[in-house]
């Protein structure tokens, strides 16, 4: 069998038990993860300026349609992703009508809605909105902060100013990057 020494503790691993099942397992966790980097990329860019490049948050919805090919998700369970997506995207198109919210979050929210599909659907929003909470706090609180600040660690916190809008992409990326990730994590640490 061949072992593996990590920090001193040696790691033994049987190859044969490493079925199909288990490798899309890893596969999909590996796009999973390559979803939460580019989410926690484009919180980076929502902070800084405000925007969502609807690039990035196209190729995440793609990703959904590679991930779900390879778990092997029905057609049926497909179309409640998608009718969820659609369904968060008209209720974001009426509060980014009504200037109460970005068009890039509204479209981030209905791609990262699309990859919960309806079983996550309220813990991620409870989790996005806990994390919406905080942000807006932060944003009200800095609200009349320059960014010109001397200290690096004020510079930092004068981007979130509510003077420039909410970056609310903040709290989709992380509660959305926690509800994609975790499904594929749990099944390979609770083995």
């Amino acid at each position: 069998m061949p072992e593996v020494w990590a920090l001193g503790v040696r790691i033994s691993f049987d190859l044969r038990c490493l079925h199909t099942e288990s490798i899309v397992h890893v596969l999909s966790l590996v796009i999973r993860l390559t979803v939460l980097g580019a989410l926690l990329w484009l919180a980076i860019v929502d902070i800084r300026s405000r925007r969502l490049p609807t690039r990035i948050v196209l190729a995440i919805g793609v990703l959904f349609f590679v991930d779900a090919a390879m778990i092997r998700l029905t057609l049926d369970q497909v179309i409640v992703h998608l009718a969820l997506a659609l369904g968060v995207f008209a209720v974001c198109a009426a509060l980014f009508a009504a200037r109460m919210l970005g068009g890039g979050d509204a479209k981030l929210a209905s791609v990262i809605f699309l990859w919960v599909g309806a079983s996550l659907a309220l813990p991620a929003l409870t989790l996005i909105s806990m994390i919406g909470t905080v942000v807006s706090l932060i944003s009200l609180a800095t609200r009349n902060m320059n960014s010109d600040q001397r200290s690096r660690p004020l510079r930092a916190l004068a981007m979130f100013s509510g003077a420039r809008g909410v970056p609310y992409g903040v709290a989709l990326a992380f509660g959305g990057g926690v509800a994609i990730v975790l499904p594929a994590v749990l099944p390979l640490i609770l083995k």
